[in-house]
């Protein structure tokens, strides 16, 4: 009784720090979404595009006791035409899917960056982890993450950057919307370029706020989950303890009563 009511105590208190940290993170990622929706009307988003390779970067958390959020990451992951035809690489965010994919694909798995919640997420960290992913030189990026939908749902997501050579292919084809702008300025390789690199960090810095987020959600949902179902046990235990307690007593006293009888018989 004392363990479930301490481990009850717990789950109140991660309940709390998780209800508390939501509003703060959903704003934020809220205002993140600004910043991705320019890019894929110009660019587009063709996760069907064919390439040469593909690099896949799943993003999830590096704590658990937050439902099955990294659970269907790597499900997702896993289901990527790439991953199954052993084409692809995988450069993970978040020790919770680099543990299950390490174990699934060891052969893909190319890097990992853990760590990345223990400060407040700034588009500089997302953007330094965008350059490595970059410096892989891939074609094609798969971002696997969890899409925040409400405190109570969340939706798995993949969105595709291609680099700047598939993205010249894509407007000469009239596969996006890029053609349809006058472009002033520096030369257009040297223009996509940029825009392929800038896409990539703000679609990493949105996937990983969307994805903290609904960390935050789930487990905020989950440990009210588990508190109720410590104040049920806690009742059940309560109950038998009380039961065999007052059983103890019971057969105390027939036992006492049982004696007494016998004396007065004897006497």
């Amino acid at each position: 009784m004392r363990s479930v009511g301490n481990i009850q105590k717990i789950t109140k208190a991660m309940k709390m720090v998780a209800a508390s940290r939501l509003k703060g993170a959903q704003t934020k990622c809220e205002k993140s979404r600004a910043m991705i929706q320019p890019f894929v009307r110009l660019l587009g988003d063709m996760p069907n595009a064919e390439t040469e390779r593909t690099l896949v970067v799943p993003v999830s958390s590096d704590k658990g006791l937050c439902g099955g959020i990294n659970t269907a990451v790597v499900k997702y992951t896993g289901v990527l035409k790439a991953i199954n035809n052993g084409e692809a690489g995988l450069n993970v965010i978040g020790d919770k899917a680099r543990s299950q994919l390490t174990r699934l694909y060891p052969q893909n798995v190319n890097s990992s960056v853990v760590d990345t919640t223990k400060q407040p997420l700034t588009f500089s960290t997302a953007s330094a982890i965008a350059d490595s992913i970059l410096a892989e030189n891939s074609p094609k990026t798969h971002l696997v993450y969890n899409r925040f939908v409400s405190a109570i749902s969340f939706k798995p997501t993949v969105v595709t950057c291609l680099n700047s050579e598939e993205l010249e292919k894509a407007a000469e084809e009239g596969a996006n919307a890029f053609d349809s702008y006058e472009i002033e300025g520096p030369d257009r390789s040297e223009l996509l370029l940029d825009l392929s690199e800038f896409k990539m960090g703000t679609l990493l810095y949105n996937a990983m706020l969307e994805n903290n987020t609904s960390e935050l959600g789930s487990r905020m949902q989950s440990m009210e989950n588990s508190s109720k179902n410590a104040s049920e046990m806690l009742s059940k235990l309560t109950l038998l303890y009380n039961r065999t307690r007052q059983a103890a007593i019971t057969t105390e006293l027939i036992e006492i009563i049982s004696g007494a009888s016998s004396l007065e018989s004897a006497e």
